[in-house]
């Protein structure tokens, strides 16, 4: 498979981790795509890799929603990388995996209109703002004041231990 793109490795992993259960919307995949990257690509480019992932074999369409096929999971679970890795890491991992990949045989083309990624986008980034939470998005440390110790919070009273 060549060229490989960012943007393909990148709807690859993100329709993996949205469509684990249950073929996954297009709004679900916009998500996975933004936590995985931090942003959104180009509604071009991503329409773009949807048709290439799809003439490759590697992800397929059922009545709106999208999975990866059975020879992109056989892929996929042969792509070795540790959990604990960075998402960039991650990422790269694949695409060299994906660069060494030979599809099977043609697969049939999926073709996603600008418009419906750009209204997906659109939903996704309305839902982030709304005061619902999105599971997807990871959750923000807590700053902790270092003078501030967690642990006891009053002081024991010495005198009353002392006459026991």
């Amino acid at each position: 498979m060549h060229p490989i793109h960012d943007v393909d490795v990148l709807l690859l992993m993100a329709t993996a981790l949205a469509s684990k259960r249950r073929p996954a919307e297009l709004v679900e995949i916009m998500a996975a795509t933004d936590l995985m990257h931090g942003s959104i690509p180009l509604d071009v480019d991503m329409a773009a890799a949807f048709l290439r992932l799809s003439t490759h074999g590697l992800i397929s369409e059922e009545a709106g929603c999208f999975t990866l096929t059975p020879d992109a999971l056989e892929f996929m679970a042969g792509v070795r990388h540790k959990r604990k890795a960075e998402p960039a890491q991650r990422l790269l991992t694949v695409k060299q995996e994906l660069a060494g990949y030979t599809p099977k045989g043609e697969g049939a083309a999926v073709r996603v209109a600008t418009e419906q990624i750009s209204a997906a986008i659109l939903a996704h980034r309305v839902f982030l703002k709304a005061p619902g939470r999105n599971m997807l998005v990871p959750k923000p440390k807590a700053a902790v004041d270092k003078a501030k110790r967690p642990g006891q919070w009053r002081k024991l009273d010495t005198a009353r231990r002392s006459r026991a």
